[in-house]
């Protein structure tokens, strides 16, 4: 299973750093390296999380993830979607982004590509933070079947009750982000960070739409199929009818929840793109660089739906969106305030490092538990006889 779910990924990190070394010499091979490295330190709670999705999807979707996410991940948000926002945010024209892309010597305005980028950040901060924000709140308001740090979840698990608690949330910390953070920047924050807001709603809305219509049509094959059985001949089932729109029905679920996957990916490698025009200023070794790490991550996801970690490790979920939250409010505190890439970094691997432990001394106790209940039979059967 390992090689299978790797195997991608090893063959193109190897042709990338083959490919950087002949192109840009010993140097360029380094580069690209760190470059992937940061990407993979960066986004690994974001695999956890993209896995708490993934699952919900068949294993032809998962494939899609794997190929096609691949290629948008790469080129879409980490090449073509940088362009896109440093056109509209500096009201450049498409051929003077790509000539700023291509020649990192050239500028606009007295900026260069990289630079140009990083001014961008208030915008693709509000954007990608408040989206991050939305997926932490939904998770800590919604009910859980476990708990991991019970004195915060339980209380809020109750006043998440509440309708809409979430958006409200959002758009107040956008308010706060705006007034204390954004300063010349505030109409630009106000409006990505809306925008933020609005593509979760209508992403995570419809996947949840076609995910209750897939519900609702199992449940009446489900019926239909229980009918079959009494009314068969001999009590044979009836054969399901071909063609049930249910199959139609389960693509757009699975669509949409690929898009959200993407947005999600979009928000967790903002920092990661920006960032790594401190490494280096060429843009294709930057997307060649962070392209061998998202197709790690990628990996990495299908890894854990297929080994069934997160049902060994349940904690795991938590502490991925505990760092999800911490990465929207370091994104937010960005917009003024410059944050080191390492404490993204850093912030995440702790909280899924503590997740995974606490995980792990609970299969412990649920383990000796077993055991002594198992103790306590045998010897109350051996009082028997």
């Amino acid at each position: 299973m390992f090689l299978r779910t790797f195997g991608w990924s090893f063959g193109i990190t190897i042709a990338g750093l083959v490919a950087a070394g002949l192109i840009w010499g010993v140097d360029g091979f380094g580069v690209v390296l760190v470059l992937a490295i940061l990407e993979i330190s960066l986004s690994f709670d974001n695999a956890v999380v993209n896995a708490t999705v993934l699952k919900r999807m068949n294993p032809f979707w998962q494939k899609i993830f794997l190929t096609v996410g691949v290629l948008i991940a790469v080129f879409g948000m980490r090449l073509l979607f940088p362009l896109l926002v440093v056109a509209l945010t500096a009201h450049i024209s498409p051929g003077t982004v790509i000539d700023l892309a291509l020649h990192s010597s050239h500028t606009y305005n007295g900026l260069t590509y990289g630079q140009h980028l990083e001014a961008a950040n208030p915008a693709i901060a509000a954007f990608g933070g408040i989206f991050l924000l939305m997926i932490f709140l939904d998770f800590i308001l919604e009910q859980k079947d476990y708990h991991w740090l019970r004195w915060i979840e339980r209380p809020l698990e109750r006043i998440g009750r509440l309708e809409a608690l979430s958006s409200v949330i959002a758009l107040i910390t956008l308010a706060l982000a705006a007034r204390f953070f954004a300063k010349e920047h505030a109409e630009t924050v106000l409006l990505a960070g809306l925008l933020g807001l609005a593509t979760y709603l209508g992403v995570n809305g419809l996947s949840g739409v076609f995910e209750s219509s897939l519900e609702d049509e199992d449940e009446d094959e489900a019926g239909e199929d229980a009918e079959g059985e009494e009314e068969g001949v001999g009590g044979a089932a009836l054969a399901p009818r071909p063609g049930r729109s249910a199959v139609l029905v389960a693509g757009k679920a699975a669509f949409f929840l690929f898009l959200y996957l993407e947005v999600l990916d979009a928000s967790f490698s903002f920092d990661g793109v920006v960032g790594a025009f401190a490494i280096s200023s060429d843009i294709f070794q930057i997307t060649l660089g962070l392209g061998i790490g998202a197709m790690y991550i990628r990996s990495l996801t299908v890894f854990l739906v297929r080994k069934g970690t997160l049902d060994d490790y349940v904690y795991l979920e938590h502490g991925a969106h505990y760092a999800i939250g911490a990465l929207a409010v370091i994104l937010l505190v960005s917009i003024e305030k410059k944050i080191p890439e390492v404490v993204t970094g850093l912030i995440g691997v702790a909280f899924i490092g503590a997740a995974l432990a606490s995980s792990m001394l609970r299969n412990r106790r649920v383990a000796q538990d077993d055991e002594d209940v198992a103790a306590a039979l045998e010897s109350a059967q051996a009082a028997r006889r």
